[in-house]
C-alpha cells in the first residue's frame, strides 16, 4: 500500500520509471534528477545514468556511508518532490536563487555558469538580436525560462515554448519547430561540439550558481555541504570538472573555492 501510495504521488510532471522507483525505495538515500540533462546527469550508451552530479552525489554519499538511488523526474518536479519529501535531495544543474531560497535550502554552489542561446547553424542566427518574431524554447521552470519571461518581449519574440529536457527541445530545433533555445551554456556546449548542424551563439550572462537541493532547512543538507567543503580541499570536484568539461577550473569560482551556505538576502 505504501509503494502504490509512492507511485501515485511520484507522478508529477511526468512517468518515472517503475524500476528506478523500486530500486530508490531500497536506497538510503533518494536523488531527484531530469535525467537527459547533459552533461550533468544522463545515460550512457548502456543505459547507465552518468554524469558531472552523478559523480559528485555519489561521492557525498559514500562519506556519508550512505547507498544512493537518482529517481528521474521532470526539472518542475524537482521542487514539490523535495518539498514533499518524497526525495531526499535534488540535483539538474539547479540554479540558486533567492526565490528558491524562500522554499527550499540549497548546500554551498559547486559550478559557476550562464545561459546561453542555441541555434541551427543554417539559420544564420548569430545572438539573441536575431530572434525577434522567432520561437524560442526553454525547460520548464528553469532559469532560461525565468529569463525570458522577464526580458522575452525586449527582443520581441514571438512564442516561448516549454520542454522537460534538453533531448526533446534538440530534436525540435533540428526539424525546425522552434528557432532557438535558452538553457544552460556548459549543457550546450558539451551537447554541440560534436554537432556541426548546431551553434550555440550568445552567451547570456545571469551570474548563476549550481548547487544540490533538499527540504526547507533540512539537516541533510548541512551535512552535505561539510562534505562539499572537504570535496573541494581535496581537489576532488576541480577532477570532475576536468573529467566532464576538458579544462581545469578556475580558482575563483564555486567548483573550487570553499563557500557558505546560501541565504536569502
Amino acid at each position: 500500500m505504501q509503494l502504490l501510495s509512492y507511485l501515485k504521488s511520484s507522478l508529477v510532471g511526468g512517468v518515472l520509471a517503475v524500476s528506478a522507483i523500486a530500486s530508490a525505495n531500497a536506497a538510503d538515500l533518494t536523488v531527484g534528477a531530469n535525467i537527459g540533462n547533459v552533461p550533468w546527469e544522463f545515460q550512457d550508451a548502456d543505459g547507465k545514468t552518468v554524469g558531472f552530479e552523478v559523480d559528485l552525489v555519489a561521492e557525498v554519499a559514500k562519506r556519508l556511508g550512505k547507498s544512493v538511488e537518482f529517481v528521474n523526474i521532470p526539472f518542475n518536479g524537482l521542487f514539490p518532490a523535495v518539498q514533499s519529501g518524497r526525495i531526499d535531495m535534488a540535483v539538474s544543474s539547479i540554479t540558486i536563487t533567492d526565490k528558491r531560497l524562500e522554499s527550499v535550502t540549497f548546500a554551498q554552489p559547486y559550478y559557476d555558469s550562464d545561459q546561453s542561446l542555441t541555434v541551427a547553424a543554417a539559420s544564420g542566427i548569430e545572438g539573441m538580436d536575431g530572434m525577434a518574431g522567432k520561437i524560442v524554447g526553454v525547460d520548464t521552470g528553469s532559469t532560461g525560462d525565468m529569463w525570458v519571461g522577464k526580458h522575452g518581449a525586449d527582443y520581441k519574440l514571438a512564442e516561448t515554448r516549454r520542454y522537460e529536457g534538453l533531448s526533446p527541445a534538440m530534436l525540435d530545433l533540428v526539424a525546425g519547430r522552434i528557432d532557438g533555445y535558452i538553457s544552460d551554456i556548459p549543457a550546450l556546449l558539451y551537447y554541440v561540439k560534436d554537432k556541426p548542424n548546431l551553434k550555440v551563439v550568445e552567451r547570456i550572462t545571469t551570474g548563476e550558481k549550481y548547487s544540490i537541493m533538499f527540504n526547507k532547512d533540512a539537516p541533510l543538507a548541512t551535512e552535505v555541504n561539510d562534505i562539499l567543503t572537504e570535496l573541494k580541499k581535496e581537489g576532488f570536484i576541480a577532477q570532475l570538472h576536468e573529467t566532464w568539461f576538458g579544462a581545469k577550473p578556475e580558482e575563483t569560482t564555486s567548483t573550487v573555492a570553499v563557500m557558505d551556505m546560501p541565504t536569502l538576502k
